[in-house]
This record gives structure tokens, C-alpha cells and sequence, in this order.
């Protein structure tokens, strides 16, 4: 399928008095992607409340569709109807997967084990991302690459007539290969084992262990996490009751701590240890966010965020916290741009390889915003002085985290910001202009 280059929309924003009241927060979107493919997995009917229905999730809703699982919306909740375990029949079509790099990732692995044939595609953005990394495990356990361009979409795979457990040592932590690996490991009989230099986000063992699989986790003295998978489970429906998505909370929180007299509060937020890495370095900058009504809700805990304008400092940001924070990275150099004295984040040469070279992306973006920085192979240092000039135009190379990171610069710098393009905004944080317009933003639309 070709997919047309649509045209531009550009959006501005522009500085606020202050923001005030209850922002309310997507869905997270990485415990969405798995609800649905687990459930899609699992025998019987999964229940999944307060699911994200952005593009990217409502594609892994399409491609779970296509291989035989029964998906409805009722009300608003939605209603898996699982296959078991082994169970997905060979898609008919494509599996188009739209700009969504995780439903993509994750549902090769998913796939990898079938001796069928599955063909991936998505939009221009996604299929210039590079899969080499999903791959090599992926052969490995002998997955036949009938199609690819220099690993990049698209991509078809054909699985062995007999797959093999894997040892698979990841060089980089990384949540969604380490996902792509036990996901395939369910389907592959034996005991299939993922080592991380460090833990990255938990979100598949967590719920693969909810859904009644047997996994294995340890952590040794020097970090490295190893996860040990039991394959051909039996998955049982659950009910998952999805919480907020602290990625998306990460925009409210540092608009709140930036915009002076801004008080925000932020309800039902994930808080897993594995994904509060920004709420802990904004704590160590200065930040007055406070954690109300702690509590669990389907074997992940959650609470309230109350969010308060600081005065923030510059801090060194050390290379093992990137694992627990590599999405907000651009929310925090915005943060960092706008504190006192030099913030410097280490090991981020994860970002190199991140949908749209995100690190140097976001250099750009400070730079034509009048903010000092320097890049180096995986570091960024930006020096910050307390407030940003504003009035540059960031090229967001369609990533919503880079759109909405300088839409957040915006609301504090002395000129407007103004991103290339909002239209990717759907794919995470679908009503972004009205939620945050509800507490007090104001935004500039354009059109070209």
C-alpha cells in the first residue's frame, strides 16, 4: 500500500499565564499494544478498560484483527476474544502498522515462530526506521527473511518448522527488542532467556506473568537483568484496567514546573519503577511534584501527580538512568533549557537509533530557540539560564514526543514555538490542544 505525504499543519504555542487544574492524561500506550496482543493470545474474553485509542494502538488493534483474534468496542470498554496460544492464522493482507514502531516490533516477535508468512508495511516515517535489531533474534531462532530493504519495511517473515529457544544478550537495554524475544519465546516450546545490561521497561513481563505464563526475573550485583521464559503457556483472559501513560504525563509535568504561578495535577499515573526516571532527575533538580493516593491496579502501581512551578537546576543526568526515561528525553532538555546552570545527559546513544535520530533532532530544536547545547556521540549538554527566547521553528521529523516536548517550550519562552507538523499528535496524545487549552494554553494554528 502506498501512503500519501499529507500536507503540513503547522501549530504554534505561545506563553501562558499560567496553567491551573486537572490535565488529563492518555492511556499508557505501551501496556495498550500488549493488553490487546495478550489478549489476543490468551483463551477467552479480555476486558480492557480505559484502553488509548490513538493510531498507533488502534493499529496492533487491526493487525491482532487480521490473524484471527475478535476485537469490539462496547461502550467504552473493549472485548478481546483470544486464539491461544500458537493460535493466529496467516494474515490474508499486509499488516500495516501505520507509524507505530512498537505494534510493529512487538508483533514480529509475536509472529517470528509461525510457519506462515507475514508481510509488514507502515507509512514513509516508520519504514525508514531500521529493524536490525528485532531481526537478528529474530534469525536466531531461525526466522527466514524472505523480504527486506537493508532491514528496513517492507519486511516479510517466514518462521521455521522448528523454532529454537534462544540466550539473547542485548548490547543496549532495550524494552521493545527484550519484548520482541519473550513475546516470540510463548509461541517456541523450551525456556527462552533475554539478558539486558540493565533493566529496561517491565511492561511485558509484568503482564505476560498476569496472563499465567511462568517467567523467571533476577537482577545481579552489577545490574544486568535476565528473564527466563517457560513456552506454550497456557494465557488465561483478564480484565486490565489500562492507567495513565507517564510518558504523556511527562509534557503536563514539565509545563507545570516551567510556566510560572502553574499548579497541575494529573490523576490514575503509572508509576512503575521502570518508567519514573524523569519524575526522579526533576526531583534532584528541584521540581515540586508530589505523589498522592499510591496505589496497585492490575499488578502496576499508580498514583496522582500534583505539580507545582520550581525554580530548577542544572544537574548531570548518569547513563544508567536512560533505560527508565528514554522516551522523555526531549521533555527534560526543554526542562533543562529552562533551569539554572548546565544539565549534562550521558549514555544516550539509545536515541541514535530511535525513530527520527531523536538526539539530533531535539539539538535543533533547542538551538533555533535560542538555547545553548552541545551534542556529542551520546551525550547533550544544555546549558540552561533560567528562561528561552523562543521563536524558532522545530522540524519534528513526525515524532510526537518532539512535537509536543517544544509545544511545552512554547507555553514558557518569551516568543511563540512552532512545530512543522501536529497531525502526529493522534498517535499518543489525541486531544493534546483541548486538554492542555482546558488549563490555560494557548496555541497559534497555522496552515500551509
Amino acid at each position: 500500500m502506498d501512503h500519501a505525504t499529507p500536507a503540513l499543519r503547522p501549530l504554534a504555542a505561545e506563553r501562558s499565564p499560567w496553567l491551573r487544574g486537572t490535565l488529563r492524561v492518555p492511556a499508557d500506550k505501551s501496556i495498550s499494544h500488549r493488553a490487546l496482543m495478550l489478549g489476543a493470545m490468551a483463551r477467552g474474553e479480555t476486558i480492557i478498560e480505559g484502553l488509548l485509542e490513538g493510531e498507533d494502538v488502534l493499529a496492533t488493534g487491526r493487525a491482532m484483527r487480521a490473524l484471527g483474534a475478535r476485537i469490539e468496542k462496547r461502550a467504552s470498554r473493549w472485548h478481546v476474544m483470544g486464539i491461544g496460544v500458537g493460535g493466529f492464522l496467516e494474515p490474508e493482507h499486509d499488516l500495516d502498522f501505520g507509524d507505530s514502531g512498537t505494534g510493529l516490533r512487538l508483533t514480529m516477535g509475536l509472529l517470528g515462530s509461525y510457519q506462515f508468512t507475514s508481510r509488514f508495511i507502515g507509512e514513509a516515517s516508520l519504514s525508514a526506521r531500521p529493524m536490525q535489531r528485532v531481526l537478528d533474534p529474530l534469525r536466531a531462532i531461525g526466522v527466514e527473511v524472505i523480504e527486506h530493504h537493508d532491514n528496513k519495511l517492507p519486511i516479510a517473515l517466514r518462521g521455521p518448522r522448528t523454532p529454537v529457544p534462544i540466550e539473547y544478550r542485548l548490547p543496549v537495554a532495550s524494552a521493545q527488542v527484550k519484548s520482541c524475544v519473550l513475546l516470540a519465546g510463548l509461541v517456541i516450546p523450551g525456556t527462552t532467556v533475554v539478558i539486558e545490561p540493565m533493566m529496561s521497561r517491565d511492561h511485558t513481563e509484568r503482564m505476560i506473568e498476569a496472563f499465567g505464563a511462568r517467567i523467571e526475573k533476577r537482577t545481579d550485583a552489577a545490574g544486568q537483568y535476565t528473564v527466563e521464559i517457560e513456552g506454550l503457556p497456557n494465557l488465561r483472559a483478564q480484565q486490565v484496567l489500562v492507567p495513565g501513560d507517564p510518558s504523556s504525563a511527562a509534557f503536563g509535568i514539565v509545563a507545570a514546573l516551567i510556566v510560572p504561578g502553574s499548579e497541575l495535577v494529573m490523576e490514575n499515573i503509572l508509576i512503575n519503577p521502570t518508567r519514573i526516571g524523569l519524575i526522579d532527575m526533576l526531583l534532584e533538580m528541584g521540581a515540586d511534584i508530589e505523589l498522592m493516593n499510591v496505589r496497585q491496579a492490575g499488578g502496576e502501581q499508580v498514583a496522582d501527580l500534583r505539580v507545582r512551578h520550581s525554580e530548577l537546576k542544572g544537574v548531570i543526568v548518569p547513563a544508567e538512568r536512560a533505560a527508565s526515561m528514554i522516551d522523555e528525553y526531549p521533555a527534560l532538555a526543554v526542562a533543562a533549557a529552562f533551569a539554572q546552570g548546565e544539565t549534562l545527559m550521558q549514555g544516550l546513544g539509545e536515541l541514535r537509533v530511535k525513530e527520527s535520530e531523536l538526539l539530533a533532532a531535539v539539538t535543533r530544536g533547542l538551538r533555533v530557540n535560542g538555547v545553548k547545547c552541545e551534542e556529542g556521540p551520546e551525550t547533550l549538554l544544555v546549558r540552561g539560564s533560567g528562561r528561552v527566547k523562543g521563536g524558532g521553528r522545530v522540524i519534528t521529523h513526525m515524532d510526537h514526543r518532539i512535537a509536543m516536548s517544544f509545544l511545552v517550550m512554547g507555553m514558557a519562552a518569551d516568543e511563540a514555538v512552532t512545530i512543522d507538523d501536529q497531525s502526529m499528535l493522534a498517535a499518543s496524545f489525541p486531544d493534546f490542544i483541548a486538554r492542555f487549552e482546558d488549563v490555560g494554553a494557548s496555541f497559534i494554528r497555522y496552515t500551509e
